[in-house]
């Protein structure tokens, strides 16, 4: 019997990992989205409504990157029905956080669960690619990898991405602080340079090894010199009122490193879990020294990724 209709939940997810700039990202099981996809006879892709912390939304299938997705969906499967879904947001607008990325992801597991023949994560991640997309303006996959797979996420390749979960250290924990302030990927994207100093290429190059090798070697002290983003980091930073204050106070509180989550302007710190409380309070008071409110978590690296949650086999 043919499952018509399935929910899905997509985690929010934090990009780049400060040394892995479009290529590197890690799930935050602390908040998501839930997509629900109906499957319709007539073709084409509806969006019925748009709730959550973010409503305000296109409900224009080209125009929203879950309809976006399963659009791409539609036409690489030549399917001969269409789609209906709703979606409910849990991931702010701007944020940082993947919120686009969780909606396209969300979009295609759930559609995913209605089909006759079910793909695997790989071609997903390509649907939901094209989603993201629309919010971006280009392919890259740091957030909708990690959102899909869970867990920290090294994704290599834009046509044919190769997909390679990192392990994290035991013990090793993210605080997440989302100030509350609104910052545009692509505005974010416009003010990067073009071009890289070679000096900074070598160091950043040296940094992501570091931290990748750190990983597998649980190699602590490795990772806490390598997770310093030489590149975007210094361009970015001054989109984020108080961010090198937040920087210093979660690394004088015994962070291992700290830096932009994806965009902007929510800041992530990895440090053992003891430390964990103290990071984020040194973060939060840092930004609330500026007047600024946050929202703030600390969670396990290692997460699920998205999931059926209703209506699939």
């Amino acid at each position: 019997m043919t499952v018509r209709e399935a929910t899905a939940f997509a985690p929010a997810s934090v990009g780049n990992v400060a040394i892995g700039f479009d290529i590197l990202g890690f799930s935050v099981e602390a908040l998501g989205d839930r997509v629900t996809v109906r499957r319709t006879d007539a073709p084409g892709v509806t969006i019925r409504a748009i709730e959550g912390v973010a409503a305000n939304l296109p409900l224009e299938a080209a125009g929203n990157t879950a309809g976006r997705a399963l659009l791409a969906m539609r036409e690489a499967l030549a399917l001969p029905f269409g789609f209906e879904m709703s979606i409910v947001k849990g991931i702010p607008l701007g944020s940082g956080l993947g919120g686009s990325a969780a909606s396209a992801v969300g979009a295609v597991v759930a559609a995913n669960a209605v089909l006759d023949a079910p793909q695997p994560q790989l071609e997903l991640l390509k649907f939901a690619m094209q989603g993201e997309a629309v919010a971006s303006g280009s392919l890259h996959v740091d957030n909708i990898a990690p959102s899909l797979y869970g867990g920290l996420v090294l994704t290599v390749g834009i046509e044919q991405p190769r997909v390679k979960q990192i392990p994290v250290p035991p013990g090793v924990q993210a605080v997440i602080v989302h100030p509350h302030m609104f910052l545009g990927t692509r505005e974010a994207r416009a003010i990067l340079a073009k071009t890289v100093a070679l000096s900074d290429f070598v160091w950043q190059t040296a940094h992501l090894a570091g931290f990748i090798s750190g990983c597998y070697t649980n190699d602590l002290d490795l990772i806490r010199t390598s997770l310093d983003d030489v590149v975007i980091e210094p361009q970015r930073h001054a989109l984020i009122p108080g961010f090198k204050d937040v920087r210093a106070a979660a690394i004088l509180a015994g962070a291992l490193g700290c830096s932009i989550s994806g965009a902007g302007p929510t800041m992530f710190a990895w440090s053992v879990a003891a430390s964990a409380p103290a990071v984020r309070e040194a973060m939060v008071a840092a930004f609330g020294a500026r007047g600024i409110a946050t929202d703030h978590w600390i969670v396990d690296i290692e997460s699920r990724g998205a999931r059926v949650e209703s209506g699939g086999s």
